[in-house]
């Protein structure tokens, strides 16, 4: 072997990308079906479907999905970044994902009258609903990293 690429190898910048990019996968991995698991048991749990509508071409619907993933991500990107193992993604998202689904619920509740108008098709009231799950998904977030 070539002894600069011996050198190379060896350093202490190439072991460093070797032992941190698994653990970085596994990190990213874990975060992912976290994500997964909470945009499924959101869609389980609304009077709408999200997914049908959406597949029908309802733009509305579209829109607050996307809020929807948007604003669980947001705390579990928080949460990946404040946790050093997976235990503690796992916990911290976990919670993460009760306390925003429990939030959205709210939000729910607080705008009554929405998803009828999203079923509908109505992209102002989806706007409204994305908007509102993104701000309650950046005031936990900040509330994550103290």
């Amino acid at each position: 072997m070539d002894p600069s690429l011996s050198n190379v190898l060896s350093s202490a910048e190439v072991q460093a990308f070797a032992s941190g990019f698994p653990v970085m996968v596994t990190h990213l991995a874990v975060t992912l079906l976290l994500l997964v698991a909470g945009a499924a048991v959101y869609a389980f749990l609304t009077p709408w479907k999200e997914i049908a509508l959406i597949r029908e071409g309802n733009a509305a619907a579209a829109v607050a999905f996307a809020g929807i993933l948007v604003g669980l991500a947001a705390p579990l990107a928080v949460s990946l970044s404040v946790s050093t193992t997976v235990r503690d993604i796992a916990i911290w998202g976990v919670a993460t994902l009760v306390l925003q689904l429990l939030a959205f619920r709210g939000v729910d509740l607080l705008l009554t009258g929405l998803p009828q108008r999203i079923e509908k098709g109505e992209v102002s009231a989806a706007v409204v609903l994305a908007g509102a799950k993104l701000a309650t998904a950046l005031i936990l977030s900040a509330a994550l990293t103290g």
